[in-house]
């Protein structure tokens, strides 16, 4: 009889020890949750205009945590999102961002999709909307203080800065540093950090897989800093096996603890 009850204690606490172990793996698995960022505002192939309306409801549509969108701002002062200087690739007209004014903008229409180009504040709406964040690529050459300032006051109007990500320029990276997170590789953390205004939340580590190790993955974890690895088309322009490659990256970023990801749609199935 003692040996029965003996029996059905070890197997309660064989079942207790798997149950524990199932929800510490479980809790594990949940916090090495990937964020996915879609680069060129959206989910864009040979269908969807790169910052676009249907680029963007196709990346909410498919769970993205944030976009990766384009600064630049019209004739007339208004920001907008296009990655090109120009109007060619998509629109077809040879005209520069910086030579139109919204008004002119606003009336172009995509030969691939008909798509309009965007105004920021509607993808920032838009963002806020679907529960997306935000990565921005500032494309504004200069430091043009008054176009910043109504940026972050932009952001804060759609509740984004908080969790908002730029890639910021040589000019303005002194304006934005502590009000937004900004890239950086690891030389350059480092000699952030070295800063007396130094805050881990003020930066993240943005680099491409070629130059990512496991080191850099655990240094980064271990300073509380955020890393993202970029897989984009650009970084494979000189591949032979473009998807090949972009496989192989993305399989080695997982293998070495990278969660975070500005990606291409095209790649995006390899992080699935």
């Amino acid at each position: 009889m003692k040996m029965i009850k003996s029996g059905r204690l070890m197997n309660c606490i064989r079942v207790t020890v798997a149950f524990c172990l199932f929800m510490l793996t479980d809790q594990t698995f949940a916090q090495q949750k990937l964020m996915l960022i879609a680069h060129r505002g959206g989910v864009v192939d040979s269908t969807y205009t790169e910052n676009g309306l249907p680029a963007l409801k196709k990346a909410a549509a498919e769970g993205y945590a944030m976009i990766e969108t384009d600064v630049r701002v019209t004739k007339d002062g208004i920001l907008f999102a296009n990655h090109d200087a120009d109007f060619k690739r998509y629109y077809h007209v040879d005209k520069k961002v910086t030579d139109l004014n919204w008004s002119e903008i606003s009336q172009l229409k995509s030969a691939l999709d008909g798509n309009v180009p965007m105004k920021l504040e509607d993808v920032f709406q838009f963002c806020q909307k679907n529960k997306m964040s935000v990565m921005l690529d500032n494309k504004i050459a200069g430091l043009d203080t008054v176009l910043f300032n109504q940026l972050l006051k932009m952001l804060d109007k759609y509740q984004l800065r908080k969790t908002a990500l730029m890639i910021g320029t040589d000019e303005s990276t002194a304006f934005f540093t502590g009000k937004i997170k900004l890239s950086c590789t690891r030389q350059q953390l480092e000699e952030n950090m070295k800063r007396p205004d130094y805050q881990p939340e003020h930066y993240f580590f943005f680099e491409r897989p070629a130059k990512l190790t496991k080191d850099d993955v655990d240094w980064a974890d271990k300073n509380r800093i955020l890393l993202v690895a970029a897989i984009n088309k650009f970084h494979y322009r000189k591949s032979v096996d473009l998807m090949n490659d972009a496989g192989e990256d993305c399989k080695r970023m997982l293998e070495i603890g990278v969660t975070g990801f500005q990606v291409d749609s095209e790649f995006s199935p390899f992080l699935h």
